[in-house]
């Protein structure tokens, strides 16, 4: 493993939703190797199911899951008082889509993800840098 600088007990913790496993297995991989602790749901429900108000440093949501859209997921956390910095992470971006994520102030990546966007995403959320 990487020297991240983290000790195993400081690491930020990202939670991953996504329905498509091999992209959650993926981000797992690739959010370890950056020093994260990383815990990934299948979709919002079980999110939502089991744990109603995670803690952690960042949330990696897809918008497009069957369900419950990443946005719709976004919004009940925030009415639930969970106030984590989120990126949503999108396949087919559209002009609503994009407008919904600025006024949610929500940082907007489209997959697939180029070079270090996703990371860089991340950590500026975690900086609390505007979308």
């Amino acid at each position: 493993m990487i020297d991240t600088g983290f000790s195993q007990d400081q690491r930020p913790t990202i939670v991953v939703v996504d329905d498509d496993a091999a992209v959650r297995g993926s981000l797992k991989f690739s959010l370890e190797i950056e020093g994260f602790a990383v815990r990934s749901y299948p979709n919002a429900a079980a999110l939502l199911q089991a744990e109603p108000n995670p803690t952690c440093s960042c949330l990696v949501i897809d918008q497009n899951m069957p369900g419950m859209s990443g946005l719709r997921l976004l919004a009940d956390l925030r009415q639930r008082g969970v106030a984590a910095p989120a990126v949503l992470i999108c396949g087919h971006v559209t002009a609503m889509v994009r407008q919904e994520a600025a006024r949610a102030q929500v940082r907007l990546v489209e997959k697939p993800f180029l070079g270090n966007v996703l990371i860089d995403s991340i950590r500026a959320a975690m900086a609390g840098l505007p979308p």
